[in-house]
């Protein structure tokens, strides 16, 4: 089973891995409800109990599936969901995080999970014309309504999380981070942890190419994410097949799979760091859920942050618009 982490100082305890559950709805091939919602169950049968989702999944779909899956077993999870997208005819148009789209989009987030309140809600992304005291705020009224139990940051950046955690406490940041992007260690982290607020990475597998099994860009379908993504095309997989390569030979010793390192690695960075790996196959599942078991000496923790150093990877993790969104 899994232990239990806390996020920030205001009494969010969570499983030590999450859910992230984007996959089950969009971007990583065809959906399968079926499976998804029998993953999401053998989840909660094997101790996780934090599941994180987003109004923009889909759009939509991905809290409804959710909101179906844990029928009868609210009182056993923990939900994290999040707002900060336009979304026009069911496509992403831009951000906002103006206050009364806040409220309109937690009040519909609400019906489809089909739940009285949210226990962790995210600006998704920072919204450069909302002052973030206002988004916050406007959190912060629906803590104080009971809608809404803790308050977290996507993307953020340092100025940001400050004067957001001065309007009302932030318990997490989601953000990015893995052995194939370090770009939190020198700055945002040490923040966090001043602060005392809790780190939520997401993919922690990079996409899945530090499971070993990542095909180039052009080998996946039109409608899977992976196709468009700058570290899977060209020359810039060729080069990164390397970082894939440390972690094999590390996972062959240890008798475990390059997921599962990668996995272990987050997980013994501090207590303070609750991965979230996204699958909606049991399979999968429960091969993340055993990285849990794994045990990494300091040796080995330095033997992977020296061979897969901050910078490593070949290529930016977004295209131009998705990285015109991120806060810092």
């Amino acid at each position: 089973m899994l232990r239990k982490r806390k996020l920030g100082q205001q009494g969010l305890e969570v499983s030590e891995l999450g859910l992230g559950c984007m996959g089950m709805s969009q971007s990583y091939g065809a959906p399968n409800d079926i499976e998804s919602i029998a993953t999401i169950h053998r989840a909660i049968d094997l101790g996780l109990t934090f599941f994180d989702t987003a109004e923009v999944y889909g759009p939509y779909t991905n809290e409804e599936l959710l909101g179906k899956a844990l029928k009868g077993l609210r009182e056993k999870v923990i939900i994290a969901t999040k707002f900060g997208f336009k979304i026009v005819n069911g496509k992403m148009q831009g951000i906002t995080s103006q206050p009364s789209h806040i409220r309109k989009v937690v009040d519909e987030s609400l019906r489809r999970l089909g739940t009285d309140h949210i226990d962790l809600l995210y600006q998704h992304r920072v919204d450069p014309a909302v002052p973030i005291e206002d988004a916050v705020g406007a959190m912060g009224e629906l803590v104080e309504e009971g809608k809404v139990r803790f308050l977290g940051l996507s993307e953020a950046g340092e100025d940001t999380i400050r004067r957001a955690h001065k309007t009302h406490p932030i318990s997490a940041l989601q953000s990015e981070y893995s052995l194939w992007e370090r770009n939190l260690e020198t700055r945002i982290i040490p923040l966090l942890r001043e602060l005392g607020i809790g780190l939520v990475p997401f993919c922690p597998l990079g996409r899945g190419f530090l499971t070993g099994t990542a095909l180039r860009a052009e080998d996946y379908p039109q409608t899977d994410y992976r196709r468009i993504d700058p570290r899977l095309q060209g020359s810039n997989f060729d080069a990164n097949i390397r970082v894939v390569a440390i972690i094999q030979r590390m996972a062959e010793r240890k008798k475990a799979t390059p997921a599962q390192i990668a996995l272990a690695w987050l997980l013994h960075k501090g207590d303070d760091i609750v991965p979230i790996p996204g699958t909606k196959r049991r399979k999968y599942l429960e091969e993340n859920i055993d990285a849990a078991k794994i045990a990494l000496s300091g040796s080995d923790m330095e033997e992977l942050n020296a061979s897969l150093p901050p910078g490593i990877v070949t290529g930016a993790r977004y295209n131009e618009t998705h990285m015109s969104f991120i806060d810092r």
